[in-house]
């Protein structure tokens, strides 16, 4: 894929990449003006931080992607949330207790892009593993194969054009060093700015606390470690009700219940994804997916798809055929949001309720 960048003259110092896109066929039921999105969670590639032995085997990551590849590349857009650096040699690493710094050697970057991914997430608790000198190095080192990264608040948005429609897209964390969610009037500014310009903007955030035990979304702050994580729920549809289209989640290492607010689609977390060597990968934490999410032209949801997946230790990601994530997914969604209007079927399609005039679901796109 060709990507061309250019600076342009619009709020928030946003940038224009333009491409097309990979396309798939659609139903009649689907107007030729979607965009289907591809979205993943946490992906660290192994570090070499504090030792190599966390590294792959021969120190190389393209097999990693080998079972999982066909079905990122897939999206118009295809999305993870980086849980890692590209430091090279800049910074320090982070210091003190219950901490983990990643550093993926700068030679692992091309897996990303050959696995298919456009854009990441910097806005989690490791995008400073290496201070702010490796959080810049990664950026470089990603704008280098043609990935957007983002997260720092002089940074906090970019834009982009696919098959004539302008996608907007932010990230969050609840890390005051980069683009805060817990700050209501940051998070406001930033879509409202960024909707603008825009037919679809797409959130990305990190929050919530991590683990089996926070496998449920709240409806207040959640504490982990002493440390405010932030009231997701509040977030995401505040997000929405300040122009977001499409709301991303990830940081609580398991995956979390989907929502429609508003006809517009919030995935709370999609979990652990492609983290090899130092991740708890047991039970619940290694159950991962693939999530498309095919949107209109102005944003509003229209079906969706999750292909499971689950991560083989030491962290390689495979196709599960045991559907885990769906069922998972089906269960927490239905004990959450019991009143969502969707309903998530056997085959992993996600589909709104009486969607068409008689009442009936729209059938599934061919994916």
């Amino acid at each position: 894929m060709n990507i061309k960048w250019c600076k342009c003259n619009i709020p928030i110092s946003l940038f224009l990449v333009m491409f097309t896109g990979y396309r798939l066929q659609s139903q009649d039921a689907f107007p030729t003006d979607t965009i289907l999105i591809a979205a993943v969670g946490d992906i660290m590639l192994g570090t070499d931080y504090p030792s190599e032995a966390y590294l792959p085997p021969e120190g190389d990551c393209h097999f990693l992607f080998d079972e999982v590849r066909e079905y990122l590349i897939r999206g118009d857009l295809t999305f993870g949330n980086l849980e890692g650096t590209f430091a090279g040699p800049y910074g320090q690493a982070k210091q003190g207790r219950h901490c983990y710094a990643f550093r993926m050697p700068v030679r692992f970057a091309p897996c990303l892009s050959q696995a298919g991914f456009d854009f990441f997430s910097l806005a989690n608790n490791h995008a400073l593993d290496f201070g702010i000198a490796g959080y810049r190095n990664t950026l470089r080192v990603l704008n280098q194969i043609g990935i957007q990264g983002l997260g720092l608040k002089d940074a906090p948005a970019t834009i982009i054009r696919i098959n004539d429609i302008n996608i907007g897209f932010c990230a969050f964390s609840y890390n005051p060093a980069l683009c805060d969610f817990r700050d209501a009037k940051l998070v406001k500014n930033v879509i409202r700015s960024l909707s603008e310009g825009t037919d679809i903007v797409i959130v990305s955030f990190h929050g919530g606390a991590e683990g089996a035990k926070y496998r449920h979304v709240p409806r207040h702050t959640e504490y982990y470690l002493g440390e405010d994580r932030g009231d997701v729920h509040t977030f995401a549809h505040t997000a929405i009700d300040a122009g977001a289209d499409l709301v991303l989640g990830h940081g609580p290492h398991v995956l979390r219940a989907v929502e429609l607010y508003k006809n517009k689609f919030i995935a709370y977390s999609l979990g652990n994804f492609c983290t090899y060597g130092r991740f708890n990968l047991g039970h619940f934490n290694g159950t991962s997916l693939i999530l498309y999410i095919t949107l209109s032209s102005r944003g509003d949801f229209l079906i969706g798809k999750i292909i499971p997946v689950y991560q083989e230790v030491p962290g390689i990601p495979k196709i599960d055929s045991r559907n885990r994530a769906i069922s998972q997914i089906r269960n927490l969604t239905r004990k959450d949001f019991p009143d969502t209007d969707l309903e998530i079927l056997d085959n992993g399609d996600i589909l709104k309720r009486n969607l068409n005039s008689d009442g009936t679901m729209i059938r599934s796109r061919d994916f």
